[in-house]
């Protein structure tokens, strides 16, 4: 039995993996900013550094999946540092405590912004960081693993890209859309969604936490990257409902200012390279068998 500690475990990927975790027989220790509630709960506060090092002494490998969702707000200047903090921040702060107490395995999030737009050129996890804030985000997100790569620990950058969730997420945000005939593309469909499901993503997780010759960036994406327009008509068959509009550019920015352009109307056409070449198999290897997946299990199918 392995010692899995995860920082962020209340989101959609984080309760997930600690289930699976958990159902595999493994112990997690749950690092939480709130009184703990149950017996696998630890205290820390990233905001001051307040983490007790020595509760990491038995862990084989910490998993950190903190960050404040990129599309929570409309993109002020507070939001932006509020989103380069609750990465940065606790990144270092787990970094420096994987180091401290010799954990050997830290598997950190990161996303495929990394790239920024890549329009239709394929990107694999060799290509140089992009343009823009997510991308520069990104790139001081990683950077913030040094401390652990530096003290000889095996770091895992999980660029991970648009998770296909049977609850939650973003299909949590469109069914209710398409449900009432809304579908729509974003602009004019052709930029790049770098998608995976769900299943396949918590299953990656293991494959990274368990295979010594999985480190540095990967990207934790399906092999088959899909256009806007090519994800909305998909989602369409998927749901039985038609995708007949779209929004155009100028209402997007309208409406949510600068997270329009590098997160509604760019996109990144990135292959999981890194994982393939590890041997990593997906069960959902097109985009309409990872919707399927997401809405029978929502369904209850």
């Amino acid at each position: 039995m392995s010692v899995i500690a995860i920082a962020g475990s209340s989101g959609v990927i984080g309760t997930a993996l600690v289930s699976a975790l958990r159902a595999a027989d493994h112990r997690v220790v749950r690092l939480v900013r709130r009184t703990p509630a149950h017996a696998d709960d630890v205290f820390w506060n990233p905001d001051t550094g307040e983490l007790d090092t020595g509760v990491l002494d038995d862990v084989d490998a910490v998993v950190n999946m903190c960050g404040v969702g990129v599309g929570d707000k409309r993109w002020s200047g507070a939001f932006k540092q509020s989103l380069r903090d609750s990465r940065i921040g606790p990144t270092d702060v787990l970094s420096n405590a994987v180091a401290d107490a010799g954990v050997p395995v830290l598997v950190n999030a990161s996303a495929v912004g990394f790239y920024g737009d890549t329009r239709n050129r394929v990107v694999d996890e060799s290509a140089p960081r992009g343009d823009g804030f997510l991308a520069k985000l990104c790139e001081d997100w990683e950077a913030a693993t040094a401390a652990a790569h530096d003290a000889g620990a095996r770091v895992v950058l999980a660029r991970t890209g648009l998770v296909l969730s049977p609850s939650g997420g973003v299909l949590g945000r469109l069914r209710p859309l398409f449900a009432f005939g809304l579908g729509t593309r974003l602009g004019n469909g052709k930029q790049y969604m770098a998608w995976i499901s769900l299943e396949d993503q918590i299953r990656a997780l293991l494959f990274a936490i368990g295979h010594d010759d999985v480190s540095g960036p990967v990207n934790f994406t399906g092999p088959a990257p899909v256009t806007n327009a090519e994800f909305t008509a998909a989602l369409g068959r998927t749901l039985h409902r038609p995708t007949p509009t779209a929004v155009p550019g100028f209402a997007l920015r309208a409406v949510v200012g600068e997270f329009a352009d590098e997160g509604l109307l760019a996109g990144q056409r990135a292959i999981p390279a890194a994982l393939e070449r590890a041997g990593f198999e997906f069960r959902h290897n097109t985009i309409g068998e990872a919707l399927a997946y997401a809405t029978a299990a929502k369904d209850g199918g």
